[in-house]
């Protein structure tokens, strides 16, 4: 605890007053002051002690118009009733009133008095790590601070997130591997008001097209060979918070109908059950895949997809990021260093031009892994262009490998692109700076050419 334990006594009764303050001086953490009458109490009660021990019969106050006003002026004061009486009717009129405890006076109330004292500093130091905790996580998704960028397309995205976080609508978060979809899910979460309740995360391309149904509805005992206890799915263990399936694109189809229902209906049924649950959770979905292209090629439900699509947020490329690069490599080459208890290390020039003029297929999962490796690689505190360990080598296949006419090389280009943009049209013609019809024909008459 930052400051010491503290402990108002009041009390009337001289005698029993002193005792009190002994027994309670016996733990060297406590510090307490006395009180003869609840007025005198009154009167220091911004001093805000931790704990109020309450004689229930004082000369100017009762106990429970005492108590009704200290928890009215601080909730957060703990007050335990002290009392010749050990009426159970009066007790727990008093617990009710928001009394943490009821104790009859005695000899030997010492123990019982300690044991109470206990109790209470323990949980306020509990309460105090779990708020602790609760900034920490706050600052940690501070959307602005961990979405780093300059760049108006992450400045758009801010935006964005900060529209998320006022409502609960469906967020549909866009972008190729490693752009940070998690990340900006996590943030909408936790600077929502659904922040105190669990956020979930279950990735659909990880899981199996049997299994899918009993991890996000769950299933009771005895429902299939294996199920010996229930198990609440991803659904129920979201109550109140937020549900983030990643990867929505990879769903099995077949599935589709069932999460569209539980969507719509806000209920679920368990695997081996007839009693549909309410469920209350916010759904974010992610995808690398374009799902109007998934829906028209018979992948993804219509339906379902305008049900998911919601409040869109799509996240950029690193490459389309321009100073974004290094701003984000010295946020990891610091963390790094700091997490590591290495010197700081700062790039060089070179180091600098080759970040910017690198494409990063794998976008900021890969800077990350480049520039941590960099660290470790470095002899210096500045990095150097040999420090960093970029492949090239899926850039561009050697085009010039073979003899090949003009046609053939934009073939073969627009299907590099289309792997490397998980056959988004879209993507590939805006980054070749060519019409979405080119693309189409192009594949067509490699279609056509691989038929012959």
């Amino acid at each position: 605890m930052d400051k010491p334990f503290s402990i108002f006594v009041v009390e009337d009764n001289e005698w029993y007053n002193k005792l009190l303050v002994h027994n309670l001086s016996l733990n060297p953490d406590f510090t307490i002051k006395s009180f003869f009458s609840g007025k005198e109490m009154l009167d220091h009660l911004h001093e805000n002690p931790n704990v109020v021990t309450l004689d229930y019969r004082l000369p100017d106050l009762n106990g429970d118009e005492l108590l009704k006003k200290i928890k009215d002026i601080n909730p957060t004061i703990e007050v335990v009733i002290i009392s010749e009486q050990s009426e159970i009717t009066t007790a727990v009129d008093l617990l009710k009133l928001g009394a943490y405890d009821y104790i009859v006076k005695s000899d030997d109330i010492r123990d019982r008095l300690l044991t109470v004292m206990n109790h209470i500093r323990k949980n306020a130091g509990l309460k105090k790590e779990i708020e602790v905790l609760k900034v920490e996580v706050q600052r940690k998704y501070d959307f602005e601070n961990t979405i780093l960028g300059q760049s108006t397309s992450i400045k758009s995205i801010h935006n964005m997130i900060s529209k998320a976080t006022q409502t609960n609508i469906t967020v549909s978060i866009t972008g190729e591997t490693g752009t940070g979809k998690e990340v900006v899910a996590k943030a909408i979460h936790y600077n929502s008001d659904r922040a105190k309740n669990p956020f979930v995360a279950i990735n659909m391309a990880a899981l199996p097209a049997e299994l899918i149904e009993s991890e996000l509805f769950g299933y009771e005992k005895g429902a299939f060979t294996g199920a010996v206890t229930r198990r609440i799915g991803k659904f129920e263990e979201a109550e109140g918070g937020t549900l983030f399936l990643d990867e929505i694109g990879e769903m099995d189809i077949a599935f589709q109908a069932k999460l569209l229902r539980a969507l719509q209906e806000k209920e679920i049924t368990r695997i081996g059950s007839n009693s549909p649950i309410k469920v209350n959770c916010r759904i974010i979905v992610a995808t690398n895949r374009d799902l109007q292209l998934e829906v028209r090629d018979g992948n993804f439900r219509e339906d379902l997809y305008y049900r998911l699509f919601g409040l869109p947020i799509h996240l950029p490329p690193l490459r389309d990021r321009d100073q974004d690069v290094l701003l984000l490599a010295k946020h990891f080459i610091g963390l790094f260093c700091k997490e590591n208890g290495m010197e700081p290390k700062s790039l060089s020039d070179e180091s600098r031009y080759k970040l910017m003029h690198y494409h990063w297929p794998g976008n900021i999962r890969e800077l990350k892994s480049v520039v941590e490796l960099s660290c470790v690689m470095a002899d210096s505190t500045e990095i150097q262009t040999q420090d960093l360990t970029i492949n090239y080598s899926d850039v561009l296949p050697d085009l010039l490998a073979e003899n090949r006419t003009m046609r053939d090389y934009e073939i073969q280009i627009v299907k590099h692109f289309m792997e490397k943009f998980d056959d988004n049209t879209k993507m590939v013609a805006d980054k070749l700076e060519i019409g979405q019809t080119t693309v189409y024909r192009l594949l067509k008459e490699a279609k056509e050419a691989k038929d012959k």
